[in-house]
């Protein structure tokens, strides 16, 4: 792709006009050929078109500018002659000119029809941060998934990138996408530490001091969706405490954020639900701290995104100011 730019214009002499181009590429012609058959060759027409240009140019100039000479063909007159010189050395004045200016129009244009680069797509287990950042962070297209459904996007190639979370600071045999991390295909980095717990209605009028005494008090709860990191670490609470998910009312009663289970607490609508601290103290709501987690992000080793590693710094930087978050164990990307 490139622009062609060229001196354009009129001659005009007070009897008419001809394209200036026009005329010096007669002109030209003429000089160099010596003849109007020869000139008519150079310039791709007729015979007969050739003799209408000369008669052109001579009318808009008032005087002849070709001669017949007997035996020898055509050639310019004194004054043709002048006329193509003059044309010549505007020509070569301007070609410089002309040469630069198609230069930085061909960059401009380079720069106007480039292909936009790819989008970095992210599937991310819901997290409020992560969603600040990732609207200030240009060239990121983020999909709202659980961990599970977010990791599936990710072997799939329907994403770039899946942040999933589990309740623990690291994995261990057995835990939830312990295969992800021994993947030779996958790289995994933490993003930051993060801190969940219950969250109910200020003053905490059912008295709730843990996952069994939502049972016990039938307090009403909201879950998040199947797949969630989140519900993975409610499901292994109740296991550790004890209680039956079918005994919890509303274990079945499913969300897809932090921020909708805590506005349904807010409402009274229900009672109780598991989310992060920043969440809880942005509905005000009481929040009871049940441990911390580390939050990762998977991605395809060695495919990486240009934009992937300014997202990350800049989660990391925000993580160190935002309540209920902490700096991880970080790892290069």
């Amino acid at each position: 792709m490139s622009a062609e730019l060229r001196l354009a214009g009129t001659l005009d002499l007070g009897h008419g006009s001809v394209p200036l181009d026009a005329a010096f590429a007669l002109l030209d012609a003429l000089a160099r050929e010596r003849s109007v058959q020869g000139t008519a060759r150079r310039l791709g027409v007729s015979y007969r078109s050739a003799w209408g240009r000369i008669a052109a140019v001579e009318a808009a100039c008032g005087q002849p500018v070709a001669l017949k000479t007997k035996g020898h063909g055509s050639v310019l007159t004194p004054f043709g002659e002048a006329l193509r010189a003059a044309l010549a050395e505007t020509f070569a004045a301007t070609d410089g000119v002309i040469s630069a200016a198609r230069g930085r129009l061909d960059g401009r244009l380079a720069v106007l029809l480039a292909p936009a680069p790819a989008r970095l797509r992210l599937a991310l287990s819901h997290d409020t941060l992560l969603s600040a950042v990732a609207r200030t962070c240009p060239g990121i297209d983020v999909s709202v998934a659980g961990s599970a459904e977010a990791l599936a996007k990710l072997a799939s190639g329907a994403v770039d990138g899946a942040g999933f979370h589990f309740g623990e600071r690291a994995p261990r045999p057995g835990s939830p996408f312990a295969a992800v991390f021994a993947e030779a295909e996958i790289r995994v980095v933490p993003l930051f530490l993060r801190e969940q717990g219950l969250m109910f209605a200020r003053g905490n009028p059912l008295g709730l001091g843990g996952v069994a005494d939502i049972a016990a008090r039938r307090a009403r709860f909201v879950n998040r969706q199947r797949g969630a990191g989140t519900r993975l670490w409610f499901e292994r609470l109740c296991a550790e405490a004890g209680v039956r998910p079918e005994a919890v009312p509303g274990f079945d009663t499913e969300e897809f954020t932090h921020q909708a289970v805590a506005a349904i607490i807010a409402s009274g609508a229900a009672d109780v639900g598991m989310g992060t601290r920043a969440v809880a103290a942005r509905f005000d709501l009481e929040f009871l701290p049940l441990g911390e987690e580390t939050y990762f992000l998977a991605t395809r080793s060695g495919a990486q995104h240009p934009a992937l590693e300014g997202f990350v710094g800049a989660v990391r930087a925000q993580a160190r100011h935002e309540i209920g978050y902490a700096p991880a164990e970080t790892a290069p990307i």
